[in-house]
């Protein structure tokens, strides 16, 4: 049975800093992180996979930084200079090469002042 354990979110000023951590039970060649906003779709945020490939949506870029430590299982977001529109919930995403997604539980960031 696959996990993914999420953790970091919360309340943040505007232009402050969060960073989310998802731990998984495996390995898994993608993981990453998207994010749902009341009324709005389920978008991708930032991507990672095993052998360094990173993907970012355009408005985080600059922002927000993708991470891994493999030994782990363990996939980071780390998101500085946060704003009002950052506001959704966060989830962790993981999958294999060839297989299906799998998601965490979705993790609370509200920007505000």
């Amino acid at each position: 049975q696959v996990q993914l354990v999420e953790s970091g979110g919360g309340l943040v000023q505007p232009g402050g800093s969060l960073r989310l951590s998802c731990a998984a039970s495996g390995s898994f060649y993608t993981m990453g992180w998207y994010r749902q906003a009341p009324g709005k779709q389920r978008e991708l945020v930032a991507t990672s996979t095993s052998s360094g490939s990173t993907n970012y949506v355009d408005s985080v870029k600059g922002r927000f930084t993708i991470s891994r430590d493999n030994a782990k299982n363990t996939v980071y977001l780390q998101m500085n200079s946060l704003r009002p529109e950052d506001t959704a919930v966060y989830y962790c995403q993981a999958a294999p090469l060839w297989g299906r997604n799998y998601w965490g539980q979705g993790t609370q960031v509200t920007v505000s002042s």
